[in-house]
């Protein structure tokens, strides 16, 4: 028995059968009140087509698998133990020959996403996905790369930003996702730092900046959950400005920032009627010409 063959099940059908139902079910796509944790906001999306889940409070995903353990708080071996008694129509563990089944899903196991090629961006699907975002494809082309990888043996490929750890946050039209959850950040040594919530913020401040690059020290979080890595090295900041979502995370986050950092600038004030700087961009009927000072906030 392969990993495969347990994530052939249904990840919706399996909650389902436990009694959680998806908020929003998008027909490709539904969002779900985390199971592990209070989660007023539905913040779980599982993946229909790729049959991956991801929460985004708390940066954690995979696949169904993974979901069955940290929903039951088991071991690898417990879980599929568990999912073999459930679904036992699916002769899941029907080895000949095989004394330790279980332990052969283990050490066959691939990760929940694995990267196959790394090329530049060119696929016109990903470039319509970022041109409906708003974002310049030069800038795009600038920081980004078009990564190919596997989900169960299938292929996809996404828009994938690279983070300190080498891991990508991969994004397209229907995922969101990471190969590795971590910060990217970039240190030109100022005293000024950019503090980003995603790396789609990012793209979205320079291209309606028309810049290539920040001229001040920059991090993306990736995460709200990353920023306990990152306090210390804020902390040593004279200013932080950050642009983060204009939700109760993104508000509780920029008031923990102010407990330990000199000077904080708010700058979510600027798109306070959006959830966030990009949907500000795509919902704008026209965007402004950057000024040429190099003011590294937004201006109205």
């Amino acid at each position: 028995m392969k990993s495969r063959d347990i994530n052939n099940i249904s990840t919706k059908q399996y909650l389902s059968e436990k009694g959680i139902l998806p908020v929003k079910d998008r027909g490709y796509y539904g969002m779900y009140h985390s199971p592990f944790r209070e989660d007023h906001n539905a913040s779980l999306k599982v993946d229909y087509n790729q049959n991956v889940w991801y929460d985004f409070g708390t940066g954690e995903g995979g696949s169904l698998i993974d979901l069955v353990m940290k929903m039951n708080k088991v071991t690898f071996y417990e879980a599929a133990t568990m999912l073999e008694k459930e679904h036992s129509n699916l002769s899941l563990f029907s080895f000949h020959g095989n004394n330790n089944p279980i332990s052969d899903i283990r050490t066959k196991q691939e990760p929940a996403i694995s990267i196959k090629k790394i090329q530049a961006l060119t696929n016109p699907a990903l470039i319509d996905y970022l041109k409906e975002r708003k974002i310049n494809i030069e800038t795009a082309n600038h920081h980004c790369a078009e990564i190919h990888y596997l989900v169960g043996g299938k292929p996809y490929f996404a828009v994938g930003f690279k983070n300190d750890s080498g891991g990508y946050e991969l994004r397209n039209k229907y995922f969101k996702g990471c190969t590795s959850k971590d910060i990217t950040s970039a240190k030109i040594g100022r005293d000024h730092c950019q503090l980003f919530e995603g790396f789609m913020d990012y793209l979205t401040f320079l291209t309606m900046k028309n810049w290539q690059r920040s001229p001040v020290d920059l991090i993306v979080l990736n995460s709200l959950t990353n920023l306990p890595k990152v306090k210390e090295t804020l902390s040593f900041y004279r200013t932080i400005s950050t642009f983060l979502d204009n939700d109760e995370a993104g508000k509780r986050t920029v008031e923990e920032l102010k407990t330990f950092c000199k000077e904080v600038n708010d700058q979510s004030v600027f798109y306070s009627k959006h959830k966030d700087l990009n949907e500000y961009l795509c919902r704008k009927s026209e965007v402004k010409q950057p000024v040429k000072r190099k003011n590294t906030g937004i201006k109205r």
